[in-house]
């Protein structure tokens, strides 16, 4: 069982439950977001260094609240995990971390959100230790050399927006992402209103987030495509495998999973069902960036593109992970850049991750670890010491 106040040696952990009232609402078709809805976990070890980690669960995504991994996280041995942390080097904890999965080394059990919780703390303590950046605690892809300065990012045209101020406003375009309303006639005269302006360059992707039918997909499908879009994601309740293989067969549009493939075994249903063409990983919907990371392999493997998304509001080290595993895999169809930028007058961290908006490109988080700290707004969000 966890234990209150301080462990041995000093070393302590601090829950942070983040609801950010947001500047700018997002509105798609599984949900409607006015504040930020994170936990944000610190573990300070006895030598002062500490590691910042963050979950933002929902409930639509992997059936997960705050609140439920709240309860998972209250129950976790921290101890033990302190304790693991003091009697393995750094270097070899990463190491095995690589090789054996989070879950393992630290022998916790739980849903995606509280390994992730975990992990990303876990993960920026080593960085901090080490002096490693984000990108090199990260397995697989390219981490030697500089890398690139910059990655170009999608923008997501959401239901608080109209097309012609999302045009108007929110270029560069690299990638664009058109969350779906219920109306397929308004759907279809967004995507020909970007397309037309954009020409064929520029990717069009529709997200229905699980919000079309067996019966009507198909058509829906027809008409997004006559209307130039290329992509649709997420478009049927989640794991409708043989549903999403007719309609990638048959739909005219190929096919981005989202919600349906929150786990290794979730991929491996959709390559066997022929029932997508790309993945969306998202560190904290995955489990962590480590399992993310294996999903991009995975994708790799079979043939199957990915691009590495966000969860609406994430507030601090699920940004910089996610940027992390961006710059890691270049290979990535699209990144996502998050909104935090525009969401949020006041940041729980610093420095604040930003975007270049004139050229809607990401630079790679400074380090180490997640390149984060905690600013004194943060203590409004304190609810636990663990």
């Amino acid at each position: 069982m966890a234990s209150d106040g301080l462990f041995t040696g000093g070393a302590r952990a601090r829950l942070y439950r983040v609801e950010l009232p947001m500047r700018t609402p997002f509105d798609h078709p599984a949900a409607r977001r006015r504040t930020s809805d994170s936990l944000v976990l610190s573990l300070t070890t006895d030598d002062g260094v500490r590691g910042l980690g963050e979950c933002a669960p929902r409930p639509y995504v992997t059936g997960e609240t705050c609140d439920g991994v709240w309860a998972q996280l209250e129950k976790v041995d921290l101890d033990a995990l302190f304790a693991r942390l003091a009697d393995v080097r750094p270097r070899q904890l990463l190491a095995l971390l690589h090789r054996d999965g989070f879950a393992r080394v630290f022998g916790i059990d739980g849903g995606n959100n509280l390994r992730c919780l975990l992990e990303t703390a876990v993960l920026d303590w080593i960085g901090h230790r080490l002096g490693l950046d984000a990108r090199q605690l990260l397995p697989g892809g390219e981490a030697t050399g500089p890398g690139p300065r910059s990655l170009p990012v999608s923008q997501v045209l959401d239901l608080s927006l109209g097309a012609e101020e999302f045009l108007a406003t929110r270029g560069p375009f690299h990638f664009v992402k058109i969350k779906a309303s219920d109306d397929m006639e308004h759907d279809a005269r967004t995507v020909r209103t970007v397309r037309e302006r954009l020409g064929d360059d520029v990717p069009v992707m529709v997200d229905a987030n699980m919000s079309w039918t067996p019966e009507t997909a198909l058509s829906q499908a027809r008409c997004l495509r006559d209307a130039g879009a290329d992509w649709v994601e997420e478009p049927l309740a989640k794991g409708s495998w043989e549903a999403l293989r007719e309609l990638r067969c048959r739909g005219g549009l190929r096919v981005m999973l989202d919600e349906s493939v929150c786990t290794g075994r979730d991929a491996r249903k959709a390559v066997r069902s022929g029932a997508c063409d790309a993945f969306n990983v998202r560190v904290s919907k995955n489990g962590g960036p480590l399992p993310a990371s294996e999903l991009v392999a995975y994708a790799r493997q079979n043939g199957v593109r990915f691009q590495i998304g966000v969860q609406v509001a994430e507030v601090g080290p699920l940004i910089n992970a996610g940027r992390a595993l961006a710059f890691r895999h270049r290979d990535a169809m699209t990144a996502e850049a998050g909104q935090s930028d525009r969401f949020f007058p006041q940041m729980i961290v610093a420095p604040r991750p930003a975007v270049d908006r004139d050229a809607n490109v990401l630079a790679p988080a400074g380090g180490p670890g997640w390149g984060l700290s905690l600013t004194p707004a943060a203590e409004r969000w304190a609810v636990r010491d663990l």
